[in-house]
């Protein structure tokens, strides 16, 4: 099989915040910002990279979503353990001392992980956790 990874969906509860974050300060391009019922979906992806795209959506707009899911959602996000994605670079460093500079809420610097990996760990605005792996 040939398969890809063409988008991923992280969450998001200010649209605004978000495209500063991925695009200001992460580098995304911007692909796709949709607004419909007063809820916008934004598309980013990494620069040269047009086949693989994040696509930052209004938590719990999916109308088969409950009023009591929703809440549970809320929750989640604000205790930061909703979404999460893992990026990779090879300037760990530089790329950790570019989103601490920004303000980027820092949950872990650049650590050597009994796993096998270097990475570091921040939140986007909506308190989704964003690991970025070191590659070699």
């Amino acid at each position: 099989m040939d398969i890809t990874i063409h988008s991923s969906f992280l969450p998001q509860d200010d649209p605004d915040a978000a495209l500063a974050f991925y695009r200001d300060t992460l580098g995304f391009e911007v692909r796709n910002d949709v607004g419909y019922n007063g809820l916008r979906w934004i598309t980013v992806g990494p620069v040269g990279q047009p086949a693989t795209s994040i696509v930052l959506h209004p938590p719990a707009a999916d109308p088969g979503v409950t009023e009591d899911e929703r809440r549970v959602i809320t929750e989640m996000m604000a205790k930061g353990n909703y979404g999460h994605i893992i990026l990779a670079t090879t300037d760990l460093d530089g790329v950790f001392d570019k989103l601490q500079a920004s303000g980027a809420e820092v949950v872990q610097e650049p650590t050597n992980q009994p796993y096998g990996v270097r990475d570091c760990a921040f939140r986007d605005p909506a308190g989704n956790l964003i690991r970025i792996n070191e590659l070699s």
